[in-house]
């Protein structure tokens, strides 16, 4: 099946989102994925998963966050994004989707690695009804947790500070302080798969464990042997069950 790729900017409020956007080349409704990257990452890192996707008959949407990392090709610095930030940017691109004439409004899914699997499902406790199914690789849900013990005094936060060589501003502390991630991403009740390496030194395994437990119906599969970021060869496995996934639940 042939495909076609164009560059989109989704503008909202005072921001613009740029995406790569991958289209089948058939007519009729298509189901549809929108992919969200994780922490000072962009929109490239779901290449594979956007060809693969859309050469079986879905529309891909790739997303870069705003102000999400140093390379991004949107709006917005890195100082000024926060979770809350990047999960109104994919609200903002669902909206986008499902303007979109050739568009299987009953068949848009989720998916999100790292702290865009955190936002991912954040957004669909938002959007429950507009979200088929969700996806999820390594969902960064320790952020609450992990900027609670750097920063136990919230007097204590900078205006600016480094994560991994990217400047943060206050806002990204404060946003999530006092969030109880499992509560609020249990809000979403459709299927949920879950992807996550049983070595990863960022996001420990069970706080996936944890979500499993959080969701109405969540299946958690162990990369044995992975970290935080898949190989080659997992990545591919893990796009193959995530395929697999949403076609078992395509309505």
């Amino acid at each position: 099946m042939g495909i076609k790729t164009e560059e989109i900017n989704i503008k909202y409020a005072s921001k613009t989102v740029f995406a790569n956007l991958f289209t089948p080349d058939t007519s009729g409704a298509h189901p549809a994925v929108i992919m969200s990257h994780g922490f000072n990452s962009s929109y490239g890192e779901w290449t594979n998963e956007c060809v693969w996707f859309s050469q079986h008959g879905y529309t891909a949407l790739a997303i870069d966050f705003c102000g999400g990392s140093l390379v991004s090709r949107s709006s917005g610095i890195t100082r000024e994004m926060t979770v809350t930030s990047e999960t109104e940017d994919l609200l903002a691109s669902l909206d986008y989707i499902r303007a979109l004439p050739d568009i299987d409004k009953e068949n848009i899914f989720l998916l999100g690695a790292s702290q865009g699997g955190f936002v991912s499902a954040l957004a669909a406790a938002r959007r429950p009804q507009q979200v088929r199914s969700l996806a999820l690789y390594y969902p960064a849900l320790c952020i609450p947790d992990d900027w609670s013990a750097r920063f136990p005094d919230p007097s204590a936060v900078p205006e600016t500070f480094d994560l991994w060589g990217v400047e943060l501003g206050r806002a990204y502390a404060d946003d999530v302080r006092g969030l109880d991630p499992f509560a609020a991403i249990s809000l979403y009740e459709g299927d949920v798969l879950i992807l996550h390496g049983d070595k990863d030194p960022v996001v420990r395994y069970d706080y996936s464990q944890r979500a499993v437990s959080a969701y109405k119906n969540a299946r958690l599969i162990k990369m044995e042997g992975e970290a935080h970021g898949f190989s080659p060869d997992a990545s591919r496995r893990a796009m193959l069950a995530v395929f697999d996934f949403f076609q078992a639940h395509l309505k």
